[in-house]
């Protein structure tokens, strides 16, 4: 049996944020590390945390990841994190700067589309940089979705 080679190796998804594709345009995607404690990493590896609600946002030149929840880890007794605090995201000065600018304009915003485990075991998060959909654009979107889901019900049941 040859060893695994990188194009076999799949990142552990830890959380999803669904809601962003929704109510979000996403124009781009970008990869960022997260500075941890070591009890949040070993709560990820548990599972439970989640994406919903949380953004990205500048502070003197550096990005932070607020409001994501990671759940304390029942193991680490007085040593444990805070659930909800701000995490900082490691991306490359370039790009702090380019998303800093974004968020500077009206109505983007940088939201997490996911947050896993790389090839080695680094907790990473996939950026998006996005703009608020209205609510007609939202019902649209769903309109479209169940539109290609009836589309392939019918095509599967005719072959």
């Amino acid at each position: 049996m040859a060893p695994p080679t990188k194009a076999d190796k799949v990142h552990q998804r830890i959380a999803d944020n669904r809601r962003a594709r929704r109510d979000y345009f996403i124009d781009e995607t970008l990869e960022a590390g997260l500075v941890l404690e070591g009890s949040e990493v070993k709560a990820l590896r548990q599972g439970g945390a989640s994406l919903n609600d949380s953004y990205a946002e500048s502070r003197e030149g550096e990005l932070f990841l607020v409001n994501a929840h990671i759940p304390e880890y029942q193991q680490a007794g007085r040593d444990n994190h805070e659930p909800r605090r701000p995490r900082k995201l490691l991306l490359r000065k370039r790009e702090v700067e380019r998303l800093a600018g974004a968020i500077q304009r009206k109505g983007m915003t940088v939201v997490p589309l996911e947050m896993y485990f790389n090839e080695r075991g680094r907790a990473k998060v996939s950026l998006g940089l996005a703009k608020g959909k209205k609510q007609y654009d939202k019902r649209q979107t769903d309109k479209s979705r169940d539109w290609n889901r009836q589309k392939q019900r019918l095509m599967r049941d005719r072959s």
